[in-house]
């Protein structure tokens, strides 16, 4: 058996899901043009060179869902997912999913975004199984912050044992460990399996890569 683990943004997008949905709300008139799209490019800089926490970058997205009806939500959603997230699907995304899926093997979409975005994503792309940072709700509204480990960083590799332990499974069950990603957050789980995949990567983790002779793989087209 073989377990296959996808990173979503900048991986199988081409573009970040949580700088696309603040992008999004700008549009609609939900956020100030100004402020949020500087700060929005703020934190993708800060991520870029690991200057932000995980759990201040988490922060930062969820509160865009602080306090908003999920009925509203869930409608703004449809709209994004038509708008920012299906035109940014490459084609190479989608068979590198197909090649898995008719190999059998278990696939898992593990991702820092939280869920609220990633589930209908996910359900585009046909995965079943998807690990993400989990968003508050209380009385039926989002409170703009996370419970639990933020999936980010070794965070994701803490939360994919907590999956796995749940599910009966441990790393011995598998033969064969895969993890695409193009991102230097990733680097503790991509260092923990087996057919670590660098994909359009950073520069950091290009360079990481480099050094352990790992594969590279170009998705988007600049």
């Amino acid at each position: 058996m073989r377990l296959a683990l996808f990173d979503l943004d900048n991986t199988l997008l081409t573009g970040d899901s949580d700088y696309e949905w603040v992008e999004f709300l700008i549009d609609r008139g939900v956020l100030d043009r100004k402020t949020a799209h500087a700060a929005n490019r703020d934190v993708v800089r800060r991520d870029q060179n690991g200057d932000i926490s995980s759990e201040e970058f988490v922060l930062f997205y969820l509160a865009t869902l602080a306090g908003r009806e999920k009925a509203v939500l869930a409608e703004w959603h449809q709209d994004y997912m038509r708008e920012r997230i299906v035109p940014n699907i490459p084609q190479q995304a989608l068979e590198m999913l197909a090649q898995h899926r008719d190999g059998g093997d278990l696939i898992v979409l593990t991702t820092a975004t939280n869920r609220f975005l990633v589930d209908p994503i996910a359900a585009y792309l046909a995965i079943e199984h998807v690990i993400a940072t989990e968003a508050e709700c209380v009385d039926g509204k989002y409170t703009g912050n996370y419970v639990g480990t933020v999936n980010m960083r070794e965070g994701k590799v803490k939360r994919l044992d907590v999956w796995l332990a749940e599910r009966g499974y441990s790393w011995l069950d598998f033969n064969e460990t895969w993890f695409y990603s193009d991102s230097r957050n990733d680097i503790p789980l991509l260092d923990r399996v087996s057919r670590p995949v660098a994909v359009d990567p950073d520069a950091t983790l290009a360079a990481h890569a480099r050094s352990r002779g790992w594969p590279v793989l170009r998705l988007r087209h600049t």
